[in-house]
């Protein structure tokens, strides 16, 4: 099976799964990408999975579909390209021998939702929107921190070499961001310089995986020590034992970033 990110727009990326005959494409925001990588492969579209309605992520839906004919899944309670199969907690979709298990993880959206794929060649999968990314998370345009935290933990339990596959090739700048709030992460001093390399020679950091995140990303990281004080120290009204006060103030503290 190929895992490939399809780049878009400025720092999108459509996530394309395939088997050398068919294909299924996650969030494409735009469909001259897609078309370009099935015509270059020979491959036929099957799926196209969802995760959100941000026009980032369903501008190129509605022409895949009526080009290839492809199945679209997506979530039940967002405004969605119609039509579509619909999916919440619990849900599963089957497509290129693979299932997918559907999570609920509202916060940037209200209704948006993950892919998880317990196992593809040999490791889980997961495709996570604009929930989580590398090193960061997601705005919250829609959801509450207490909505964005309880997704972030949702995730956060996958297995630790699960597969990360963000959309937004935010690392670079999400990583600085981490710097100034565990200026002291040895783990997160590496990726860095990992990640930074990787971006000088035009290749993406994506994907992740999940146990890395779970030491070098502050957003899964609010219930430890040095990122509980810095949060207080950005806003000292802050308690240090309210997981979802440090999340809310490390997005703020995030917005304003510079």
């Amino acid at each position: 099976m190929n895992l490939l990110p399809l780049p878009a727009f400025t720092d999108n990326y459509i996530w394309m799964l395939h088997d050398g005959r068919q294909a299924i494409v996650v969030d494409p925001g735009e469909a001259a990408p897609v078309e370009q990588a099935l015509h270059r492969w020979g491959l036929t579209l099957q799926a196209i999975l969802v995760t959100h309605h941000h026009a980032d992520h369903v501008g190129g839906v509605d022409a895949l579909r009526h080009a290839t004919g492809a199945q679209v899944y997506g979530p039940a309670r967002e405004r969605m390209p119609e039509p579509l199969v619909r999916l919440t907690q619990g849900d599963t979709v089957n497509a290129l021998g693979l299932q997918f298990q559907v999570i609920d993880v509202p916060g940037h959206t209200a209704g948006h939702i993950a892919y998880h794929c317990p196992e593809m060649d040999g490791a889980p999968l997961l495709f996570c929107g604009d929930t989580l990314f590398s090193g960061g998370c997601g705005r919250l345009f829609e959801g509450t921190p207490a909505q964005m935290l309880d997704s972030l933990d949702r995730l956060a339990a996958l297995p630790g070499n699960t597969r990360v596959c963000c959309t937004h090739e935010y690392t670079l700048s999400n990583l600085k961001f981490a710097r100034a709030v565990e200026p002291g992460n040895a783990a997160l001093l590496h990726y860095s310089s990992q990640c930074e390399a990787l971006r000088a020679q035009n290749q993406p950091t994506l994907p992740s995986h999940m146990a890395l995140e779970r030491d070098i990303n502050p957003f899964l990281r609010v219930r430890q020590g040095p990122v509980a004080q810095a949060a207080q120290g950005y806003d000292a009204q802050v308690p240090l034992d309210d997981a979802v006060a440090v999340l809310a103030a490390l997005r703020q503290w995030k917005n304003e970033f510079r």
